[in-house]
């Protein structure tokens, strides 16, 4: 039994293309027999904060906060929680305006936390996140993996990585908007989906 963290953050809702690669990738889990202990964030509804100066300054311990930020200090040890916990963490990225949504944006910020999820050294910063893999969902409505224009994958490794997690896989649907190659591109995503399902 893998203990899963699933993260959705497209704001498509029953549309979203992320989301139904992600319940299609823990369907194929059960049909292979796999029994998981599932937590799903819907990251649209949990009206995450923006990280601000006062946010910043109490996840780095500033002892002045008010009840109000001391709040969001919890929710960040509660999501942190949650993902050194987890087996697996399976994100749903899909590329808006070319990066991530602000709602997973938000959750990296609360959850990227020095002394909790990495810390500082004379060199280059440790991560304190261990044994935990990701899956990351990311559809586009153009093609842009390996461009300059793909932000999505690049900062998704660098902030996994920055936290000690460094096995990421990345399933790609592409070109969705464009209407010769949508139906090939999510027959492609749905049957990688179901072969990583191990």
């Amino acid at each position: 039994m893998a203990k899963v963290l699933v993260l959705k953050s497209s704001i498509m809702g029953d549309h979203s293309q992320t989301s139904r690669l992600i319940d299609e990738f823990l369907k194929q889990r059960v049909e292979n027999g796999i029994q998981d202990e599932i937590i799903v964030r819907d990251l649209t509804t949990l009206n995450l904060p923006v990280l601000d100066a006062e946010i910043f300054h109490a996840l780095r311990g500033a002892d002045n906060a008010s009840a109000t930020i001391q709040q969001i200090v919890q929710l960040s040890d509660e999501l942190i929680a949650e993902l050194k916990a987890a087996d697996l963490l399976l994100i749903g990225a899909p590329m808006y305006n070319l990066n991530v949504p602000t709602q997973l944006k938000n959750w990296f910020d609360l959850v990227a936390r020095a002394r909790h999820t990495f810390r500082y050294t004379e060199t280059y910063p440790e991560g304190l996140v261990e044994g935990v893999k990701a899956i990351v969902m990311s559809s586009r409505g153009g093609i842009h993996v390996g461009q300059p224009t793909d932000a999505v994958t690049p900062y998704l490794r660098s902030v996994l990585g920055l936290m000690g997690i460094h096995e990421v896989n990345f399933i790609y649907a592409e070109g969705l908007d464009i209407s010769a190659l949508k139906a090939e591109a999510l027959n492609e995503a749905y049957q990688k989906a179901r072969q990583i399902a191990v």
